[in-house]
């Protein structure tokens, strides 16, 4: 994989100016028509969502009260799991890209939402939604390519330091939400450049912190208390459940940028970029994930990666609705549409992550994604 730019063949040298201009006419068309028509049945769908989830978590809590018995324990982890899986993922980050705002609810709004993560709404929101979201794939711009710890792209500079990366990110992927708060704080810039002491700097800390020690509290104090007998049971239960969610949560983000088939972009690239080239970068730049209307919603709806980079602040039960109309305008301007099975997409990214632990090699061989033919993107 190297940086659009730099290919050999571009996957998009046949567009024109006008071309990429007028998929951003269409693309913006279908996002208003869902706008225009959102309404009681969207609002419907995440308030049974969240009814479900805190039913849910309720229930698996009360049967954790006894889960120094072991179908109790198993019946309780495995909810408590799903449960924090269906916050973080269909919950929390939809609600906190704003999602639901235009219902006007101040209980489910990106301005008032705190979810059951260790880092802070606010901060992830900043760098999630308007570094990512704004920066997608962009080599040295984008974080979310390689969390700071790892060379996602040849043309990165090899360092020693990378051949342990296939560690580095399983242990991320282990306690993910531990590695998202501090990329949120941006830790490992802060500490290079010795600048951890600066006021701004320290006060998000402090938010961290406090929140970290809330979710702490909650988890492996209060509620492995009101277990009794079985605090150490239920404190091993909510670990797992926790565990469960970070692999998940780790397994979903990353085939959503990182398999094979996804382009990586320069920084230069995007100096004066127009709405159009925006839409086509985040096409490029973005991988989806097949499979059954549950695990979409397991996902939340991640699986439409591509749909939710295109429009992140569309309700994210339309993605399912929008994907064939705009997968229709990837085979019509002759775009590679990236998508796979979870097993597929999970292999193909972690192959990219070994791969790229080592030096280049003049040609390197990787698995195909599909079958459809690698992409050619051309300077806009």
């Amino acid at each position: 994989m190297t940086v659009i730019q730099k290919k050999a063949t571009n996957p998009i040298a046949h567009l024109s100016a006008e071309d990429i201009e007028t998929l951003g006419k269409e693309l913006d068309a279908i996002r208003q028509r869902v706008i225009d028509t959102r309404g009681e049945r969207d609002a419907a769908y995440i308030r049974k969502v969240i009814s479900t989830q805190r039913k849910l978590e309720i229930s698996s809590r009360v049967v954790l009260l006894f889960s120094l018995f072991p179908p109790a324990w198993i019946v309780g982890t495995a909810g408590l799991a799903v449960a924090k899986i269906l916050e973080n993922m269909e919950i929390g980050h939809n609600v906190l890209h704003g999602q639901w705002d235009w219902m006007r609810d101040p209980k489910i709004h990106s301005t008032s939402w705190e979810w059951d993560h260790a880092t802070p709404a606010e901060q992830w929101k900043q760098s999630h939604n308007e570094l990512h979201h704004r920066y997608t794939n962009v080599v040295g711009k984008d974080n979310d390519l390689g969390y700071g710890i790892m060379r996602v792209d040849e043309d990165q500079p090899w360092h020693p330091a990378y051949l342990g990366q296939p560690f580095y990110n399983f242990v991320n992927a282990c306690f993910f939400e531990y590695g998202v708060a501090a990329y949120d704080l941006e830790l490992g810039k802060y500490l290079k450049e010795k600048r951890h002491k600066e006021p701004e700097f320290r006060a998000r800390l402090r938010a961290a912190g406090r929140k970290i020690r809330r979710q702490v509290l909650k988890d492996y104090v209060i509620h492995p208390l009101l277990s009794g007998p079985s605090f150490f049971h239920t404190m091993a239960a909510t670990f797992t459940a926790n565990l469960i969610r970070n692999l998940w949560s780790h397994s979903v983000i990353m085939c959503g940028h990182f398999p094979e088939g996804v382009e990586t972009f320069e920084k230069s690239s995007i100096e004066g970029e127009t709405r159009g080239e925006w839409y086509l970068r985040q096409m490029l730049g973005s991988a989806n994930i097949s499979g059954s209307r549950l695990m979409h919603i397991m996902t939340g709806n991640l699986s439409y990666q591509i749909e939710h980079h295109l429009f992140p602040d569309l309700p994210s039960n339309r993605y399912q609705e929008i994907a064939p109309e705009v997968r229709a305008l990837f085979d019509r301007y002759g775009l590679k549409y990236v998508t796979g099975s979870l097993p597929r997409q999970v292999f193909s990214a972690w192959w990219k992550v070994i791969r790229l632990a080592f030096p280049n090699r003049r040609q390197p061989a990787t698995p195909a994604v599909d079958d459809q033919p690698t992409p050619v993107l051309a300077a806009a």
